[in-house]
Order: structure tokens, then C-alpha cells, then sequence
């Protein structure tokens, strides 16, 4: 089934750009929740899975809102606020949706063939806790990399606006996405996306994990929403430090420092980089936290552990030419 969001002058002035860390949690969190994940995340997914399995989050609250296919809970995708909401910002408007939201939005879901989303007086109870801590496990060790990829998604194509016009951006976002005389077509589409469902304007949202798809949502009287695979995402999992940089680094840091940020391209704890390095726990410690007070690593709460990861700052040090990504040759994976 095809749809048709149609376009007046006032709507095309109000079609803007967001980055949206709700959409990234249920997105990815629907991917891990499919028997065989693409082999596009699968370096992500097989560092991440046991996490949420060990924390419970695969039987919880989120999982019987998230289910592997079909319909998603319009509710946890607010609109954004801004180009770049926090997590934080998203997860208050989340418990600022109406009830009566909320209620369709879980009647529409327990419809959908092997879901069980749960009704009761508190709909919301414990899922903010349950959202926080997905986030911290899954997706805080590798936000500066993510949000990196999707602000550059959203730079390329304001700036393709600004050179080309609208018309041509709305064109090129997916294969199954079709500018045609003021009206955007989805083909193929489960779901109808009509302008009578939502409010005016549009947001376009880039997305890690929504690849192969382009997922929306129309609620009104929001502006509807259309998250779609963002420019360069065959790159996103693979190793990005070059050895030229690291001993550049080394000159400024030290060495040992200058192979922990390197070791860090996946994020992990002291005791496992203390196994791959030449340096005891004590001395891996030591140092990340150096590296930590100088903005270089962030530090996420797994469990009993303590996962480390590069912030975009060391990244730009350690991978230039990963943060020019707009400009670089792309791989046949990444989508335009």
C-alpha cells in the first residue's frame, strides 16, 4: 500500500530536521530483538545483547512496548523540541503524553500478532528507569560515534537545501520515498502517512538503526515524522583509528594513553583492556581516569562494571578522516 503526505508552501517552510535519542533506543532495541540482526549492526549486537539480557530488559516494560515487527507506540517517539533533544527532554515529554494517547496507542498494539503490551492504572510504571538504563548499556558508549554520524546526515542535507532547494532533499532520502509535485509518496508502505492523520510541516529524522526501512509517525495535531537510515551508516561499526594517528597522539599523550584511546574503538571495561595491553588494571585505571578529566572517555555503568568509551573529541583526534564523513568516498552500503 502506497501513502500521500501532501504539501502547501506554509508546510514545506515548517519541514525541519531533528536528531532524536528516542528514536535510536527503539529502533536498535527492535533490531536486537530479532533472532538474526543485520550484519550491518552485528559487531554492535554482539556486544550489547548480553548486556540488556543480563539487566532483564528483554522481559521487561520496554520489551512488551518494542515488540521485533510491526506496530510501534507512537508515545515513545514525542516530537522533538529542538534539532537535538537530550534524552532526558524526550523521556519528560514521554510522561506528559495524554492518557487517552497512551491508551490507543496500546490498544492499537495488542492487536498486532505476538504482542502483550499490558494495560493498568500506571501504563508508564517503571519504564523511564527501564529506558535509562537501556541507554546507558546500549547506547551512551556509543553516542559520540552515532550522534557524529546522524548531525552529519542532517548538515549534508541542509546544505543540499540550500543549494538544490527542498524538493530535491525530500527526493533523495529513501528509495521508497518520492517527491512528486508538492506531495510525498511512501510506497510500499504498511501504514498510510496522510496530512488529515497529523499536523502541518514534517520532521525528518535520521536514524543508525532504521535501516532498510523509513518508519513514521502521524499523530496530530504533531507534525508528522519520518525517520529514515542516515547517509554513511556502512561505516558506523568499523574500526576507525590508524596507526599514523595513534603515534601522533602518543607525541602529545604518551604512549600508553595513546593505546588505550586506540583499543577503545569498541568501548570496554579496565579489567578487558588491562587483558589486550601491556599494563596492569591498576595502571589502565590510573590513566582512564587522566582521560576522563580531560574529556577524552566517558564512562557507563554495565552491570558490576564500568565500560569506558572515546568521546567525539578523542575520536577527532584518533580518526580524522572519520569526522569528515559528508565528504568522503561512501561504501555500496551507505544510503543516500
Amino acid at each position: 500500500m502506497d501513502s500521500a503526505l501532501s504539501f502547501s508552501a506554509a508546510d514545506l517552510a515548517q519541514t525541519r530536521f531533528a536528531v532524536s535519542p528516542m528514536w535510536e533506543v527503539v529502533t536498535s532495541f527492535r533490531l536486537l530483538r530479532r533472532d538474526n540482526p543485520p550484519p550491518l549492526h552485528r559487531r554492535w549486537a554482539e556486544q550489547v545483547r548480553p548486556r540488556v539480557r543480563a539487566a532483564g530488559l528483554d522481559r521487561g516494560r520496554l520489551a512488551a512496548l518494542v515488540p521485533p515487527h510491526g506496530y510501534l507506540a507512537d508515545f515513545l517517539n514525542p516530537t522533538p523540541a529542538g534539532p537535538f533533544p537530550t534524552l532526558e527532554g524526550e523521556l519528560d515529554a514521554i510522561e506528559r503524553t495524554p492518557a487517552e494517547q497512551i491508551a490507543r496507542d496500546l490498544e492499537t498494539l495488542g492487536t498486532s500478532p505476538g504482542t502483550s503490551p499490558g494495560r493498568g492504572p500506571e501504563p508508564l510504571a517503571g519504564l523511564r528507569d527501564e529506558l535509562l538504563t537501556y541507554w546507558e548499556l546500549a547506547l551512551a558508549p556509543y553516542w559520540a560515534r552515532i550522534r557524529g554520524l546522524l548531525e552529519a546526515d542532517v548538515f549534508h542535507r541542509a546544505r543540499q537545501v540550500a543549494e538544490h532547494g527542498s524538493a530535491r532533499v525530500l527526493g533523495e532520502l529513501h528509495e521508497t520515498v518520492r517527491w512528486d509535485d508538492g506531495t510525498l509518496r511512501l510506497v510500499r508502505r504498511a501504514c498510510a502517512l496522510t496530512r488529515d492523520q497529523a499536523g502541518s510541516g514534517l520532521l525528518l529524522i535520521p536514524s543508525a538503526f532504521a535501516w532498510p526501512r523509513v518508519l513514521t509517525r502521524s499523530v496530530a495535531p504533531d507534525p508528522p515524522q519520518l525517520a529514515y537510515p542516515a547517509r554513511g551508516i556502512g561505516n558506523l561499526w568499523e574500526p576507525r583509528t590508524t596507526s599514523t594517528a595513534t603515534e601522533a597522539v602518543a607525541g602529545v599523550l604518551g604512549r600508553s594513553r595513546a593505546l588505550l584511546l586506540a583499543e577503545l574503538d569498541t568501548p570496554a571495561s579496565t579489567t578487558q583492556l588491562a587483558t589486550v595491553l601491556p599494563l596492569s588494571a591498576a595502571a589502565v585505571s590510573q590513566h582512564l581516569t587522566a582521560l576522563r578529566h580531560a574529556g577524552l572517555v566517558t564512562a557507563h555503568r554495565s552491570g558490576r562494571s564500568v565500560l569506558y568509551a572515546r568521546t567525539a573529541v578523542a575520536d577527532a583526534l584518533l580518526c580524522p578522516d572519520a569526522t569528515h564523513s559528508p565528504t568522503r568516498t561512501e561504501s555500496p552500503l551507505e544510503l543516500r
